[in-house]
């Protein structure tokens, strides 16, 4: 019979053993981290904050405009037949779209807010955890 091999070498490995191996370095945490805006205690002004909603709304209130203008001139102007039916297919669509992004912007905003008192909270818990088992 066979001697079987005593250790397997670092490059015979198979790859989920390696997938398995620990990190090296514990700042990989910070960094995957999905919110960064934790580790760090710089302020953020109000335009980072409600930047993201804001383009959002203005976007979706435009796309919403633009809907109505053209399904306000698909009903009023006398076109051809097949003018007609695009721009009465395609401005119902485009009111739909320009009010589902107004409204996802318009409901982001509360959402924020929420998040950014959770995050005073955890702060203030935070400070008040660190006074007491640093005494």
């Amino acid at each position: 019979m066979e001697a079987l091999p005593k250790a397997l070498e670092a490059d015979e490995r198979s790859p989920e053993s390696k997938d398995l191996l620990p990190s090296q370095t514990a700042s990989s945490l910070c960094i995957s981290s999905r919110s960064e805006s934790v580790w760090t205690t710089t302020p953020r002004s109000n335009w980072e904050i409600y930047r993201k909603p804001i383009v959002i709304m203005s976007v979706g209130g435009a796309i919403l405009l633009f809907g109505v203008v053209i399904t306000c001139l698909a009903y009023t102007l006398d076109l051809g037949e097949k003018s007609q039916a695009v721009l009465r297919m395609m401005g119902p669509a485009f009111l739909s779209l320009g009010l589902m992004m107004l409204v996802c912007g318009l409901v982001w905003v509360p959402i924020i807010k929420k998040k950014q008192k959770q995050r005073q909270k955890s702060v203030f818990f935070q400070s008040l955890k660190s006074f007491f088992l640093n005494r």
